[in-house]
């Protein structure tokens, strides 16, 4: 039972890492460099957004195995 919760928590975590991971890009119009030079677009990211997908990923990561050592154990 707790290796299944594991890998259900493990796999809610993955799909916020995926999200936030997809939350932390936007697209931001950039002045031109030179008068009379069309305007660019960049992809700007938030840094929070970053770290908390990192985190996800780690913690979703952790719980796998401890889910995959308790399936094998018992």
């Amino acid at each position: 039972m707790r290796a299944r919760v594991e890998l259900v928590l493990a796999v809610i975590a993955a799909a916020g890492c995926v999200l936030s991971w997809l939350a932390a890009s936007s697209t931001v119009v950039v002045a031109p460099v030179l008068k009379g030079e069309p305007q660019t677009t960049s992809v700007d990211y938030s840094a929070p957004l970053l770290v908390l997908s990192l985190v996800l990923a780690a913690v979703a990561g952790v719980l796998v195995v401890l889910g995959i050592v308790h399936l094998r154990r018992g």
